[in-house]
């Protein structure tokens, strides 16, 4: 399994490739930006990206979707995001994002291949209602559902902190506490580390 982390737009946010390392088919999680630092990679390492998963429709996640010229897939309750600037919040800050309408709706237990590799979607509504994790092996790229010792904002249109925590506890805290936690934005932790650790968590 190959995973690249590529830190885009004045955010800061991971858009993640997953691949498989033999026949190189990959995703690419969270194009928020930089769409040519993300090409760039995925031209060194001679990968072949199937579609984008956006674990959720904010503008800092789905940024660079149009410049791939890939499937989009994305939870069914966050489509409208892809091309509503007021509801992706792009607007907020004066830059109106659109991204290409989706090509699949998620609903969350979908499970699907790429290359050997097993990915699995998580619904995990509260920072969005259509916010999703994707699961592979002992990955889980928990776009701004979790985060190292923090949790997605929910201080936004549309967010729930009482879905949030609902969602992390319900969904993400029932996994191995070895499973390494990519989020969309910040250092990676694990569900052991955040388990422990994460101050949302335990209060």
């Amino acid at each position: 399994m190959i995973i690249e982390r590529i830190v885009v737009g004045p955010l800061e946010t991971n858009c993640y490739i997953l691949a498989d390392e033999k026949t190189k088919e990959a995703v690419i999680i969270d194009p928020g930006d930089g769409y040519g630092k993300i090409q760039k990679k995925i031209d060194k390492l001679g990968l072949k990206p199937l579609c984008i998963i956006n674990t959720h429709g904010h503008g800092d996640h789905i940024g660079a979707n149009e410049k791939f010229k890939l499937p989009v897939w994305i939870h069914k309750l966050d489509a409208d995001f892809l091309t509503d600037p007021a509801k992706n919040l792009s607007g907020a800050f004066y830059m109106d994002i659109y991204s290409p309408k989706a090509s699949r709706l998620l609903q969350g237990g979908e499970k699907f291949k790429v290359g050997s590799l097993e990915l699995e979607i998580i619904h995990t509504p509260g920072h969005t209602p259509g916010g999703i994790c994707v699961k592979c092996d002992g990955a889980l790229f928990s776009g701004d559902t979790l985060f190292y010792q923090s949790i997605g904002r929910t201080d936004i249109p549309m967010a729930s902190t009482e879905d949030l925590l609902e969602s992390i506890r319900t969904k993400l805290m029932v996994l191995d506490d070895s499973t390494v936690v990519y989020p969309g934005h910040g250092p990676e932790s694990t569900i052991g580390e955040e388990r422990r650790n994460n101050p949302f968590l335990n209060e």
